[in-house]
């Protein structure tokens, strides 16, 4: 009988703040970070080499541009919208246009675009490496699956360039 008496002093407040309580450590519970540290120690987190290609950005001077890229040594990534982290910017690669030409004779010539030095475009390949979980539908990093041709946005501090994620290699 003293149980239900107490039952009925509960009041719709009290009742509505236990909730939001236990919802509240739920929350706590099922945290990303929590879940980030539970697939860490399953050893579904691996090093994953990410390629992202980025044609045709407007830049007055790209080569400077890389170079201070590659001196910060990270990126932010952005995938769908979404803000996915800091990556480690490993190199590089330059993926410029490569005008080919067929002599008389019939050997083919080849020669970088003359036009690359005039306009002042960046073509370029960044790989870059994170941690990401490994599942049986692909790579996810941040919540995010990522796949080869998905458009990605990568921000440091000076530039930010949209590319496609051109390969992937899980380590």
């Amino acid at each position: 009988m003293a149980f239900r008496d107490r039952l009925r002093g509960l009041s719709v407040l009290d009742t509505t703040a236990g909730l939001i309580a236990l919802v509240a450590v739920g929350g706590v519970l099922w945290s990303p970070k929590l879940s980030n540290t539970f697939a860490k120690a399953n050893g579904s987190v691996k090093s994953v080499q990410i390629m992202v290609d980025v044609r045709r950005v407007s830049a007055a001077d790209p080569e400077a541009l890389v170079q201070k890229a590659l001196a910060s040594g990270r990126a932010s990534i952005i995938i769908r919208n979404q803000p996915a982290g800091s990556v480690k910017l490993i190199r590089v690669d330059d993926i410029n246009r490569v005008l080919a030409a067929v002599q008389p004779d019939g050997s083919v010539v080849t020669a970088p675009d003359p036009n690359r030095a005039t306009v002042g475009t960046l073509n370029a390949r960044f790989v870059l490496k994170g941690d990401a979980t490994v599942s049986k539908s692909g790579v996810v990093l941040a919540g995010t699956k990522l796949k080869v041709g998905i458009p990605v946005e990568l921000e440091g501090e000076l530039y930010r360039l949209n590319g496609t994620v051109s390969g992937l290699k899980v380590q």
